[in-house]
């Protein structure tokens, strides 16, 4: 009995993976097919491999550089998500003050907010700022929005490490922010992982404040690209649109791949210890 229940949870976890899996198979067949060629003639399982679709999509669409765009938002977010969401971890796991206990709740009550709610006063903000068309304004836009997720997750990783490698450190003359940056912060690989993969992966593909805050077409991100590009073609061009896709696709793909490790290490710690 045991045999046949291990089987079915196997058989339905391949079902779930296969399903999740049909889109991305179907994307990457049309981007393999001839210009000529209709999806449905011929057998639909097998492209025509036609690899001259990415040349064209990568000349025509010009998405080189909407994922540089998309890199320096990212990369820019994620190191303010890292650099602030660690240090306000630290704070309020190790000093668990009345304040910073109402902090983290404001953080947690932040999460429940759509971050779309918020674009009208940001956008009246970005103006003030001068950083509207700038990929460094979408960056801290980007960060603001994830920060309290980032907070919650570190908070939890960071009550799981004990405190007394910090205290030996300050015995030694560290600083407690010293201790923090030399001691702690190492230790949080597998929380960073996390962050990175959860929250670069919404900030490499946001699209619902980058419409508002990045107008111009030089600045645009990988969604909007995209978004432009289809319009352009409206359905004429399937293949290169595909391809487009393809290649828009393949940085993120890389990145999970590199942090998958640890993801769930890092999940699973701060929910423990949350």
């Amino acid at each position: 009995m045991k045999n046949v229940l291990k089987v079915f949870k196997y058989l339905v976890v391949a079902i779930i993976c296969a399903i999740c899996l049909i889109p991305f198979y179907i994307l990457l067949i049309l981007s393999l097919n001839t210009p000529q060629r209709i999806f449905y003639q011929g057998n639909m399982f097998v492209p025509d491999f036609y690899f001259r679709n990415y040349v064209d999509a990568w000349n025509k669409s010009h998405i080189d550089i909407a994922i540089l765009n998309s890199a320096v938002i990212t990369i820019v977010a994620l190191a303010i998500i890292l650099i602030f969401g660690t240090m306000a971890a630290y704070t309020i796991a190790r000093f668990k003050y009345k304040f910073n206990q109402f902090v983290f709740w404001l953080f947690l009550s932040c999460m429940m907010i759509p971050g779309i709610i918020n674009t009208v006063p940001l956008y009246s903000l970005m103006i003030k700022l001068n950083a509207i068309n700038t990929l460094w304004g979408m960056g801290v836009v980007c960060a603001t929005i994830a920060l309290p997720s980032a907070v919650f997750i570190f908070t939890g990783f960071i009550k799981s490490l004990p405190r007394e490698i910090e205290e030996a450190a300050i015995i030694d003359g560290c600083s407690w922010f010293t201790a923090f940056w030399k001691i702690t912060f190492p230790l949080l690989k597998p929380s960073v992982a996390a962050v990175i993969i959860l929250n670069g992966f919404g900030i490499w593909n946001n699209y619902a404040q980058a419409v508002f805050f990045l107008q111009d077409s030089k600045k645009h991100n990988i969604p909007q690209a995209l978004s432009v590009y289809f319009q352009q073609f409206a359905g004429a061009h399937w293949n290169l649109m595909a391809a487009t896709a393809v290649i828009a696709v393949i940085p993120v793909i890389i990145a999970f791949l590199l942090f998958q490790k640890s993801l769930m290490r890092g999940l699973t710690d701060g929910a423990l210890k949350g």
